[in-house]
């Protein structure tokens, strides 16, 4: 079949069936892409009016006025807490935090390793170093300060051996002699 309309935009030698077959699965597309932007659009506008239920303008500025508020007491509440853990942060730096512990059995004749060498430093490994020694007499007990890893009094073995352990932090409590 012969076509003027086809000759005159350039595609006389297409059968028009095929022509009129392509239009037709054409519009069929087009219908199913209607279709699914409507119910798209629909979801939308439901969505949309189920947000927008009782509300004007006003009432609107009136809930987002009340979010940044919102927002503001949590950017308050949020730098108190900053500084409290700075301020948590300096602290620790001055607490005792490292420990070291060595038990001993200071007079031969004792036995039952009741003496020990306690050292507490902290972060800058500054703190002390208590000796209790425990003899049939009685209990003796010193402390001898520790600055930055340092004695300035002598230490005995025991509590070098408590203090190295607080220093390295590794170890809790290791008994003498083991």
């Amino acid at each position: 079949m012969k076509s003027n309309i086809l000759d005159a935009i350039g595609i006389g030698s297409i059968d028009p069936a095929f022509f009129l077959i392509g239009l037709i699965v054409l519009v069929i597309v087009l219908f199913i892409i209607n279709i699914v932007t409507a119910c798209k659009i629909k979801s939308l506008r439901r969505r949309y009016d189920t947000f927008m239920n009782g509300k004007n303008a006003e009432s609107m500025e009136n809930v987002i006025v009340e979010r940044f508020d919102q927002l503001d007491k949590i950017a308050k509440i949020l730098k108190i807490q900053q500084e409290e853990l700075s301020d948590l942060k300096e602290n620790m730096n001055i607490t005792y935090q490292k420990t070291g512990i060595v038990k001993y059995d200071a007079f031969s004749e004792m036995g039952g390793k009741l003496s020990f060498a306690l050292a507490m430093l902290d972060k800058n490994n500054s703190g002390y170093v208590v000796n209790a020694m425990h003899s049939r007499e009685g209990c003796y007990t010193y402390i001898k300060e520790i600055i930055k890893g340092e004695a300035y009094i002598q230490l005995g073995d025991e509590e070098k051996q408590a203090v190295e352990m607080a220093m390295n932090s590794d170890n809790y409590m290791v008994q003498q002699g083991d």
